[in-house]
């Protein structure tokens, strides 16, 4: 049976153990949806290797019909180096990251998440406030996954948490003011109903 062959834009989600001369790793495309994908660790300092959270232009082929996918030739389109720069930023970037890999999202789907990575991929690099990305994008995840958050979890916490969660996905991340400790404690409260309503794998 012949190879596939396949042309898309994706994010790297994960990078993981090397095998063998290839480095795997997990991306996701809003065409073509979740992405096992190795590629050969170079021997010459031309042939870069992907890094994690950038998006590029991939040229790929499978010989297990779409389970793996090598990349042939790649070009990155965005690259979020300065991730990289804040410990925090990188810690929830990469849990949110890999929130996506842990848990395939139906076809129709597909172009929402990818568009709602891409925002919150540049979020984590260009603002100070990587907690209220964290919150606003798991939050939004949920949600588009179909979960009541705001009709479920939401409701049910008290006037003061309902009125903290309105201003954190409502205001401009520029102009966010809460404390660190509420956002902790509203992420936490919001990680605890996704473990216990919903078939969402967290870690």
């Amino acid at each position: 049976m012949p190879g596939l062959s396949l042309h898309t834009e994706a994010c790297v989600l994960q990078r993981l153990p090397p095998a063998e001369r290839f480095q795997q790793l997990q991306a996701f495309s809003a065409d073509h949806g979740p992405l096992r994908c190795l590629q050969r660790i170079a021997t010459r300092p031309a042939a870069a290797p992907l890094d994690l959270f950038d998006e590029a232009d991939l040229w790929l082929e499978s010989s297990s019909q779409g389970r793996t996918w090598f990349i042939k030739e790649a070009r990155v389109l965005a690259h979020h180096g300065a991730i990289g720069r804040s410990y925090d930023a990188l810690r929830l970037a990469s849990a949110f990251t890999g929130i996506i890999a842990r848990n395939p999202v139906h076809e129709d789907g597909w172009a929402g998440l990818g568009a709602l990575l891409r925002q919150t991929l540049a979020a984590f690099g260009g603002s100070n406030r990587p907690d209220v990305v964290f919150f606003k994008a798991l939050y939004c995840f949920a949600r588009d996954e179909g979960y009541p958050v705001k009709q479920e979890w939401a409701r049910d916490l008290g006037a003061a948490d309902r009125a903290a969660v309105a201003d954190l996905l409502g205001r401009p991340l520029a102009e966010q003011a809460a404390a660190a400790a509420a956002v902790t404690r509203l992420t936490r409260r919001l990680e605890d109903y996704l473990r216990d309503h919903t078939e969402i794998l967290l870690e």
